[in-house]
């Protein structure tokens, strides 16, 4: 719901009636029915003035989400429907803004939803309150303590799945800005006789099924545990499991609580061996055996369970073997041994078990307060909230029964004495006279139980210390010697002779008349249980555990500490812990919360209206309501009763100028209400009957109807206005765009009608200028006609006379002129591409053409070649020239020629100005290098080459030793003479040098090159050149002579039969005679 849409006060869509003190009438069946009228439409809470009446559902509502927090958040008790979220808003702003303690009271039978009551309080109160890093991981472990708790002290019973067998009250404390700091528990009176042995259709407490089901194989192997429930004694098996109830799911939450809340592992593993020990303890059986002094003693059967058990607690298996066969008593100094029989033997084990287990939990319980407890000593606010057993009517009821009615007594007459001492100043505080309110004060039956001489428990624990023989028996008479006259005690055998005949009341039992009915109690078992002894072998066996947390469990087993008084009975510790509740409640602002189960199926929409008023019956909630009525039913400040009933009066509506009060006063006067029936406070107006409530709630529902009436006049008024307005101007709007649309199609037919007329004028306009044309045109025409025939005429005339002498030349001109003209329009339209080396031309097409069509064929070759030249850079002519001249030397004379048309010239094969290997080379030469290449120099004594760098500059050519760069030969080219080269295609030359010349002294040159046709090109351009030649001669043959120093070699090219692609081989055949093999073409 969101804040537009929340109730403004509880009167408002009521269900039945939200608060008891307004039911009228008030009896006990129109309180069933209004609580079953609003169970039946899911409103499970109602209010009896400031106390809340829980309906447990027994289904998830959709009435505690985030949302609902917040909308609960700072409202008025009253202003809202009935919830819990309302009451702990009022208990924790109370707290935070006036500085008050609270104390939020649960109670109810088992089954009625306590312990979700009191985690919806928790839950709130955490949700409203600040934030912080510290605040939310104390929040957090307040949070997580409860399910620590309801593991090992909640266990399922026929009537609740998760029923809490202790009572709990737990102080949290807040620090001034209202933000809690930590927190104290304390618990009362846990049920350990359920640890060995359960009512039929019950279960022993959730941990025991939460170990066995949800540990690890690896944790129960530890604790010496097997998953089977069916293999220990204290775990009954009809029950064992839980619809609803995930055992192995709620163990790991156990354990992830308990490392939240502040327990170290070694501290959890301790604790679940204790707990595995109680298992164990339940195993251990016992036979009798017959000692020669004629008593029997009792011996273990099977001892492995034994020694598990001693193994896990590090106790000699030895010592506790004894105590459960003897027991020692000690009387002064005296110490004496007795044997214990097989039944007592059970009642120690079982003793010790159900010791052992109750202090677990009182332990558990101080290790969680020293987790939570506040660590500041400032100034604490305080909001308790106890958790605690309802009053309890069973078919049979005992000790336990007696002990938690005795507590709903103490707790019934404070609530009463709150209840009246609330409303009483809250009376004196506005003003309004005080009358004493009569109801039933149950301190006399409180006395009757907690009297120190004649009290119930009082006699119980004298028959449990006196001497002599002491039975249930003895203290039943004891009872009806003493009880015998007290109105509200009731006995078969006691001196009051009209019970002597009452059959209901059996011989061993006594009844008593609480504030909530009559509860008759069979005395079997009370001594024994207020007894609560454990014999000191067990205790003293326990001491000696070599085990982290067994010392501090039983304080009373240190030899060194022996007390031979008896230690208090339960009895008498209950009382005392009761009374510092009592103490401690008093002084807080109290709060209660009721919780009511609807039926004990645990079922959702079934409400049993027996079961339901037996409830409310003994948690007296009718007397609750009677004494909230017993002055004034409701109360309501001024401003918000004004606020809620203004309409009902003219003067006051819509708005009242003046003081609130003076408004109410005005209203009331107004509506002649009795005087009798309110009363004005100081800031409340008091109205003492409900009846005048419900009259005030029915006139203000005719009122509103009459305004609402009226509202929906205006607003139908203001709405058929607004309508008819917006259809005024519809009708305006259609109106306009129909006008304009109609002259639209108007002006469209005007125009179109124009149209057509104006087409038909144009077309006759242009119809009669086109006749007029065509009539010019014709005259025009025939002008030209007779002025040519006439001119024709006159021509003729002209040239008859010597026509005929010239006729056949200008026949004869004209049509060679014709045969020319045709012949250069065909020739233009099949003129070759512009490439030069295209040889195709159209062919010609008469004789007499033929010099002319050469002729033009030779100059449209000059002319694309001319064209194509013009596209030439300065390097790329050079290059062309080059290959033009290696052209006139080479073609036709060197086969190696055509394969180096292709490749370009490129001049500097060794980028020896780039390479740093020549530097030092290229550093000596200091003219510009036309051609650096690698040449083999051939030797003349073996023929083998040698390689070497040949460089060629515009005055030299250069040999240099390819590897050190080391100049062999530098020849001027004047002094080249020739050189020499074969027709074949291999790469050989020879450079001949002029004889005379110092360059000739050491012979010509006899080279070889992969590059031949560049080198002998650019040898002939730069050596004519720098000669002042026109050419060197290059001799091509297969046979030539080299001078090598005095001698001349002749060398001679053969062509062998080498596959193509081998390289020629050079072979000395004599001293005159070198052979040059060339691979054949």
């Amino acid at each position: 719901m969101s804040k537009m849409e929340v109730k403004t006060s509880l009167l408002d869509g009521m269900i039945g009636v939200g608060d008891m003190v307004l039911l009228e009438p008030l009896t006990e069946e129109s309180f069933i029915n209004n609580l079953k009228k609003r169970f039946d439409h899911n409103e499970i809470y109602t209010y009896i003035g400031s106390v809340v009446i829980s309906m447990n559902p027994y289904k998830n509502l959709p009435i505690y989400t985030p949302d609902k927090v917040e909308e609960y958040r700072n409202r008025n008790f009253y202003e809202l429907s009935p919830h819990i979220y309302a009451l702990s808003d009022e208990a924790y702003r109370s707290l935070r803004d006036q500085d008050k303690d609270q104390c939020i009271l649960i109670t109810g039978e088992s089954g009625a939803g306590k312990t979700e009551a009191s985690k919806l309080v928790m839950s709130y109160v955490a949700a409203v309150c600040g934030k912080g890093q510290e605040v939310n991981k104390v929040k957090e472990q307040l949070l997580q303590s409860n399910p620590v708790l309801e593991a090992f002290g909640n266990a399922k019973t026929v009537r609740n799945d998760n029923s809490s067998r202790f009572g709990k009250y737990m102080d949290i404390e807040f620090d001034f800005k209202g933000d809690p700091i930590g927190g104290v528990i304390s618990n009362y009176l846990l049920e350990k006789s359920r640890v060995v042995k359960q009512p039929r259709g019950e279960r022993n407490f959730h941990i025991f099924y939460q170990l066995l089901s949800g540990a690890s194989e690896d944790t129960l192997k530890k604790l010496k545990l097997d998953r089977d429930f069916s293999k220990y004694n204290y775990l009954s098996l009809d029950s064992a499991t839980v619809n609803g109830l995930d055992d192995a799911a709620n163990f790991r939450t156990v354990r992830n609580a308990m490392q939240i809340v502040g327990f170290m592992e070694d501290e959890v593993q301790s604790v679940l061996e204790l707990v595995a020990a109680v298992l164990k303890l339940g195993n251990i059986e016992f036979k009798p055996e017959s000692r020669t002094n004629g008593f029997d003693e009792s011996r273990v059967k099977d001892k492995n369970d034994l020694k598990e058990m001693c193994e896990l607690l590090g106790i000699d298996q030895s010592v506790l073997e004894r105590a459960f066969s003897f027991r020692t008593v000690e009387a002064r100094s005296d110490k004496v041994a007795t044997t214990l029989n097989v039944a007592q033997a059970y009642y120690a084990r079982d003793a010790l078990a159900k010791n052992l287990y109750s202090r677990l939990f009182s332990w558990l319980v101080n290790r969680i307060n020293e987790s939570i407890k506040a660590q500041t000593k400032t100034r604490k606010k305080v909001m308790g909230v106890l958790d605690i057993y309802g009053f309890e009517i069973f078919e049979d009821n005992s000790f336990e029964q007696f002990i938690i009615n005795y507590c709903n007594e103490k707790l019934q007459q404070i609530f009463i004495e709150l209840t009246l001492r609330e409303e009483q100043e809250e009376y004196i505080r506005e003003g309004i006279e005080w009358t004493n309110i009569e109801y039933f004060n149950n301190a006399i039956i409180c006395d009757l139980i907690e009297n120190n001489q004649n009290g119930i428990l009082a006699m119980l624990d004298e028959e449990c210390l006196r001497p002599g023989t002491v039975t249930d028996e003895t203290f039943l008479d004891k009872l009806n010697t003493i009880c015998a006259e007290h109105l509200h005690f009731e006995s078969r055998q006691s001196k009051n002779s009209k019970f002597l005949t009452d059959h209901t009341l059996p011989h061993n039992c006594f009844r008593i008349q609480h504030y909530a009915g009559k509860v008759l109690y069979r005395v079997e078992g009370f001594v024994d249980k207020n007894n609560d002894l454990l014999y000191r072998d067990l205790s003293q066996a326990m001491y000696k555990a070599n085990h982290s947390i067994m010392r501090a469990l039983f304080p009373d087993g240190n030899p060194a500490k022996i007390n031979l008084k008896r230690p208090p009975t339960a009895g008498f510790q209950f009382r005392a812990s009761v009374a510092t509740l009592m103490k401690n409640l008093q002084t807080k602002n109290p709060n209660y919360i009721r919780c009511i189960k609807p039926n004990d199926k645990k079922s959702a929409h079934i409400f049993t209206d027996s079961l339901v008023c037996h409830q409310a019956r003994y948690l007296g909630l009718m007397e609750n309501v009677r004494v909230r009525r017993a002055g004034y039913a409701f109360r309501q400040p001024y401003e918000l009763c004004l606020l809620r009933y203004k309409m009902m009066c003219k003067q006051t509506w819509p708005h009242w100028s003046g003081p609130a009060r003076e408004g109410v006063e005005v209203l009331l006067s107004n509506l002649a209400v009795s005087p009798e029936e309110y009363s004005y406070g100081r800031s409340k107006v008091f109205i003492r009957n409900p009846r005048t409530l419900f009259f005030l709630e029915e006139k203000r529902r005719s009122c509103l109807e009459d305004l609402a009436t009226l509202i929906q006049k205006i607003y139908r008024g203001w709405k058929c206005r607004t309508h008819f307005l917006l259809l005024k101007k519809s009708q305006v709007v259609v109106a306009a765009w129909y006008r304009r649309y109609a002259q639209q199609k108007k002006y469209q037919k005007i125009k179109s009608a124009t149209l057509v007329m104006q087409s038909f004028i144009r077309g006759w306009k242009a119809r009669k200028i086109l006749r007029e044309l065509k009539y010019q045109k014709r005259c025009e025409e025939a002008a030209t006609t007779i002025a040519a025939f006439w001119h024709g005429t006159q021509v003729r005339r002209e040239y008859r006379k010597f026509f005929r002498a010239h006729a056949g030349r200008k026949i004869y001109e004209f049509t060679i002129q014709r045969i020319i003209q045709k012949y250069f329009l065909g020739l233009k339209k099949t003129m070759p591409s512009m490439s030069p080396v295209d040889k195709t031309w159209p062919v010609r097409s008469y004789q007499f053409l033929d010099g002319t069509h050469k002729e033009l064929r030779r100059i449209f070759h000059l002319w694309r070649c001319k064209k194509y030249r013009s596209q030439f850079t300065q390097e790329k002519k050079a290059i062309y020239e080059e290959k033009l001249q290696a052209s006139e030397i080479f073609k036709d004379k060197k086969a190696l020629y055509p394969s180096s048309v292709s490749q370009p010239f490129k001049g500097d094969y060794l980028e020896i100005n780039k390479n740093p290997k020549y530097q030092k080379l290229n550093s000596m030469v200091e003219e510009k290098i036309l051609l650096a290449d690698v040449v083999n120099k051939i030797n003349r004594a073996n023929g083998k080459g040698a390689p070497r760098l040949f460089l060629l500059t515009k005055n030299n050519f250069v040999l240099a030793d390819q590897k050190t760069g080391q100049v062999k030969a530098s020849v001027p080219l004047p002094d080249l003479s020739s050189v020499s080269v074969s027709t074949q295609t291999d790469g050989f030359f020879a450079l001949k040098l002029k004889e005379g010349t110092t360059s000739a002294a050491k012979g010509d040159f006899l080279l070889s090159s992969d590059h031949l046709i560049e080198i002998i090109t650019k040898l002939q351009r730069t050596g004519a050149a720098a000669a002042g030649r026109d050419h060197i001669n290059v001799d091509i043959s297969d046979e030539f002579l080299v001078q090598f120093k005095q001698d001349k070699v002749c060398v001679k090219f053969i062509q062998s039969g080498l596959k193509n692609g081998s390289s020629a081989a050079c072979k000395r055949k004599n001293n005159r005679l070198l052979e040059v093999s060339v691979p054949s073409p």
